[in-house]
């Protein structure tokens, strides 16, 4: 797959779309669900004009594997090299967590003009930003009213990926990163906060993934706190803070849906994430203090996931962060 489903299908019916979307989305470990998959063409299939019939195929294909022909093994080609071409498919990505029900809103496609109308009305109905990120050089923000959080600034800063100064100088004043997002025109939207839990924070512009000198701050008792790309230049954020035990990277050039399972399993949770064109990186946190639920989730979608998210409200599971970068190779 070496494009969206958004734009592989775009001159198809939704059904494509929506199939492809979904099976991109499948997790490690789930089963295929090929009723629910066959049952999304039916309003193709099944038209006056094409009466098909698909109960027989559903009976001998759904769950089970594909038999291969003679034809099949005499034309497959020697076993030999793979190599990939082409750009990697870009996505969304959400991370959700379940949390008692809460406020929480989100836009996206907002113009940096627009930015200031959209987080006025968020601090004025007691909403703090929790989660920025950028797609074709608009920004998406995430704003809840769970982030404990007692003021807020931000700043858009052009053709340089951080404002240094302006940075140090909001430390100064008692202020720390709690997001950050970068664009492919190398701007960069920084969000600082009051009534955070870090007490020192550090932060590296590099060329390539710092992981080096995330071991070295790691050693020193800081923890990654948020991160960003722009192009294939990475931010990331350390800070001390409370509450962190231990924490892990997961870095690949494509999303690393196993390496994230087994993280779960060994009670690790996502705490931030960012991709850039060829790259996705996750930062995974242990916490000293386990809590009651720790469901996790995340999604990959080729559009902003309006629906989902909506849908995951429904269940109590709230945005943690979002992302946009390369996840299919």
């Amino acid at each position: 797959m070496q494009t969206s489903a958004e734009v592989l299908c775009r001159m198809c019916h939704n059904a494509f779309r929506d199939f492809t979307d979904t099976v991109v989305n499948l997790k490690f470990e789930e089963d295929p669900a090929y009723t629910r998959y066959i049952a999304m063409f039916e309003p193709i299939v099944n038209t006056p004009e094409r009466p098909l019939q698909i109960d027989t195929a559903l009976r001998s294909i759904v769950g089970q594997k594909r038999g291969r022909s003679e034809f099949d093994a005499e034309a497959e080609a020697p076993p030999g090299k793979k190599v990939r071409s082409g750009m990697g498919a870009k996505q969304w990505i959400t991370v959700y967590n379940r949390h008692a029900p809460m406020k929480q809103r989100y836009h996206y496609n907002v113009n940096t003009s627009r930015l200031l109308v959209h987080v006025q009305k968020g601090w004025e109905d007691g909403l703090y930003i929790s989660s920025v990120a950028s797609c074709a050089n608009l920004w998406a923000i995430v704003m809840d009213a769970g982030t404990e959080f007692t003021q807020q600034i931000y700043k858009v800063h052009y053709n340089s990926f951080l404002p240094k100064e302006w940075i140090m100088e909001k430390w100064e004043e008692g202020y720390y990163i709690t997001a950050v997002a970068g664009s492919d025109n190398t701007s960069s939207l920084v969000v600082m906060s009051k009534g955070t839990r870090f007490t020192q924070q550090s932060y590296k512009v590099s060329d390539s993934f710092p992981f080096e000198w995330i071991k070295k701050k790691w050693r020193e008792g800081f923890f990654v706190t948020a991160m960003a790309t722009a192009n294939c230049q990475w931010a990331v954020i350390m800070s001390r803070t409370t509450g962190v035990l231990s924490q892990c990277v997961e870095l690949d050039f494509h999303y690393p849906s196993e390496g994230i399972h087994k993280r779960w399993d060994a009670g690790f949770r996502i705490s931030c994430a960012a991709s850039t064109h060829d790259q996705s990186a996750f930062i995974l946190s242990q916490y000293k203090r386990s809590f009651q639920d720790e469901t996790q989730e995340t999604l990959r979608t080729s559009q902003f996931p309006t629906t989902h998210i909506k849908e995951k409200w429904d269940n109590d599971l709230y945005l943690l962060g979002i992302a946009y970068g390369k996840t299919v190779s």
